[in-house]
């Protein structure tokens, strides 16, 4: 479970990291990262759309991604903002192994961003 201070909880900080972060996608993901300068720790938040299924379906689906991320909070920059969106097309089934894909290839790109601007 993402700690109370893990998560993003207001509309500003959703829409700089969906509009102005890095961007990826799998095929029942997307994930937006929104790198800063600050020193705390990195955030996350979810957005499950109602195309992806009723009440119990969405629910599952954030449950997961949000123990997945839990588990590779740290992997991610500090300071940073990190929003997943869930896709109609989720699987339940493989949501570990896009989400995990989905960390690795928005790192990546932060890593590239990163050297690029030094």
């Amino acid at each position: 479970m993402l700690a109370k201070t893990a998560r993003i909880s207001n509309s500003a900080d959703f829409a700089k990291a969906t509009k102005s972060g890095l961007r990826s996608t799998t095929n029942s993901l997307v994930g937006y990262l929104h790198l800063s300068n600050s020193e705390q720790p990195a955030r996350c938040g979810l957005i499950i759309n109602k195309s992806v299924g009723n009440s119990v379906v969405r629910h599952n689906v954030a449950r997961k991604i949000r123990h997945l991320v839990a588990a590779n909070l740290t992997s991610l920059p500090a300071g940073s903002l990190f929003v997943i969106r869930a896709l109609p097309t989720s699987n339940i089934a493989d949501l570990k192994s896009e989400t995990n894909e989905l960390i690795t290839k928005l790192v990546k790109k932060a890593e590239q961003k990163t050297s690029v601007k030094s």
